[in-house]
């Protein structure tokens, strides 16, 4: 990265060296944007941490670093202030060049990776025959969040959509619509949904039931014809709802991304074979298990990962470890990224250590758990329907858009039915998705349509009312037949704008690293303040002279690019006009 802020990150080094040589090359700058564009446009705190290894009083050292900085070209002026931060100031030269370079960017400065990794991303995941609900919502959307960031970065993703579709559940819904006849008759999601329950039912009533439909796994796994159709007929069917709730979430998995339990089934018992072979295996109580190291019970002792029960029958655990040799192996991964609930978190570091001591995961690839929190209702509790029920995820969608659509009447009343049925659409999802997705994900959070909705503060509206703005000024523009130009920043507000603008790339850059979301909808927030602020201090089209207006036509430009690019990146759509 060769941005403006790598630049001022040399000039600094640079100077530490000319202080206190060269074993000093790679000091941390530590540089932040100044709090008050009054005292310049960075604050360098590399000082205080150096001092104290040197020997020497923190603004002692902050001085002789400024005296060793050249003034002019890049830094309009360099001051100590209090115990040793340097506050920087740049030239209008250096801001105004380093913007122009970001705004003549088609990728705004954000560079392609160069080679590209592998990236094998596991995310949504949700269960066959069974209706998504708002405990999918987290998966589906971080993971694509994630995946869209990384794709933007110019890695080679693999999206992959580990439906539950295997198991004891299958053998009972199955053994239920064989015997109920309710297989011959046209079904949806919904009756999917009912005929879990009451098959559900029986099983845990009936043990005759229970034996035929334990006996209806066997079937599954050997691949008795009429099984097999059975639960075809489940996975198509499933496979149809899903596609309909991702196009109206705009996240991009597709069926081709769908590898579910049952792609892994038949590598099971090589799982178990391979890890008798590293070493690894070992038996507890009749079940086959391993140990991964530094794992220890209540007790202290350690702590086994069972991968084969003494019944013969394999777990969560051994699924997970082919899905992992599958990847590292035969997707060629270099880096895996798992995204589900912070409740499976012992189990993925169980599972991830097991891959480092047996070897299946060299250190070359690097494995991410991405853990969330949990959805809460305002009662602070799991989000639930008023009688304790799940959320349907379509129903959460289907009213996010009828209150966005009774926001926008509010605000524009004179808008036509069906342009304002097609804002609210946009709006309204990306409203449930950017409430999600602008909270640290690892914290629960509670669900709160007001907060979502509001078109101020942190939410998904706000950042679309201030494209809207954006788009409005260039209407007006077109008009007044005033262009674009060179960006000349120059009041206080338009610095702010800019500088944090070029903040972009690295912003981009830190997602990727973190796989954490809400780092962009913090930036895209203070972006879309910093622009209003902008608008009300610095008059655009009404400026003093056309220079000045073409260059904050500009740099309007660059700001709705930036919110575009961002908006997109999380999965969520803009609109001209609210």
């Amino acid at each position: 990265m060769n941005d403006l802020q790598t630049q001022i990150e040399e000039a600094l080094r640079g100077a530490v060296v000319r202080v206190l040589g060269g074993d000093y090359a790679d000091a941390d700058p530590l540089i932040v944007p100044a709090k008050d564009p009054k005292f310049g446009d960075y604050q360098a705190n590399l000082a205080m941490g150096l001092a104290k290894k040197v020997g020497r009083k923190p603004r002692d050292l902050a001085e002789a670093i400024v005296a060793e900085l050249s003034i002019g070209e890049m830094f309009a002026s360099a001051e100590v202030a209090g115990p040793g931060f340097i506050n920087l100031k740049l030239t209008g030269a250096a801001l105004d060049g380093a913007i122009a370079a970001m705004a003549g960017d088609g990728r705004l400065g954000v560079s392609a990776a160069d080679p590209p990794r592998r990236v094998v991303i596991d995310y949504s995941s949700p269960n066959v025959a069974k209706e998504m609900h708002v405990g999918h919502l987290r998966s589906t959307i971080i993971g694509d969040a994630i995946a869209r960031v990384l794709t933007h970065l110019g890695q080679d993703v693999v999206r992959q959509n580990h439906l539950g579709d295997w198991g004891t559940q299958f053998g009972m819904l199955i053994e239920y619509l064989a015997e109920s006849g309710a297989d011959r008759s046209e079904r949806g999601i919904a009756d999917l949904n009912a005929f879990y329950q009451q098959s559900k039912k029986k099983f845990d009533e009936d043990a005759d039931f229970a034996d035929r439909a334990r006996k209806r796994v066997v079937a599954l796994q050997g691949g008795d014809d009429q099984t097999v159709a059975l639960w075809r007929s489940l996975y198509d069917e499933s496979l149809k709802h899903f596609a309909e709730a991702y196009e109206r979430l705009g996240v991009s998995l597709t069926e081709e991304d769908v590898r579910g339990e049952s792609a892994y089934n038949d590598m099971l018992p090589g799982v178990v074979e391979a890890l008798a072979e590293t070493g690894q295996l070992r038996e507890s109580q009749g079940a086959a298990v391993v140990y991964p190291e530094g794992f220890t019970d209540r007790e202290g002792e350690p702590m086994p990962m069972i991968v084969r029960k003494s019944d013969g029958g394999y777990l969560y655990a051994t699924t997970d470890l082919a899905a992992a040799r599958f990847r590292i192996e035969e997707l060629h991964a270099d880096r895996v990224v798992y995204v589900t609930d912070s409740r499976q978190a012992q189990h993925f570091a169980m599972v991830f250590q097991t891959l480092r001591q047996t070897g299946w995961a060299p250190d070359r690839v690097r494995l991410d758990y991405v853990a969330f929190g949990t959805i809460l209702g305002p009662d602070r509790k799991p989000f639930k329907t008023r009688s304790g029920g799940t959320v349907k995820l379509a129903d959460v969608l289907d009213e996010a858009v009828q209150r966005a659509a009774a926001v926008i009447a509010e605000k524009n009343p004179d808008m036509p039915e069906d342009e304002r049925q097609q804002i609210a659409e946009v709006v309204g999802i990306g409203a449930v998705k950017y409430g999600d997705l602008s909270n640290d994900r690892i914290k629960d959070y509670v669900f709160d349509w007001d907060r979502m909705l509001a078109l101020e503060g942190n939410t998904s509206p706000y950042l679309q009312n201030a494209y809207v703005r954006v788009r409005a000024i260039f209407r007006k523009a077109s008009e007044q037949n005033v262009a674009a130009e060179a960006i000349h920043a120059q009041q206080p507000q338009e610095r702010v704008l800019a500088r944090h603008l070029l903040q972009w790339p690295r912003v981009i850059l830190s997602v990727a690293d973190s796989l954490e979301p809400h780092r962009l909808c913090n930036y895209l927030y203070e972006l879309a303040q910093y622009y209003h602020r902008f608008y009300e201090h610095c008059p655009v089209l009404k400026a003093e002279d056309h220079a000045t207006r073409a260059s904050r036509l500009a740099l309007c430009e660059l700001v709705g690019r930036t919110l575009k690019q961002g908006l997109d990146l999380l999965g969520i759509g803009v609109v001209e006009r609210m």
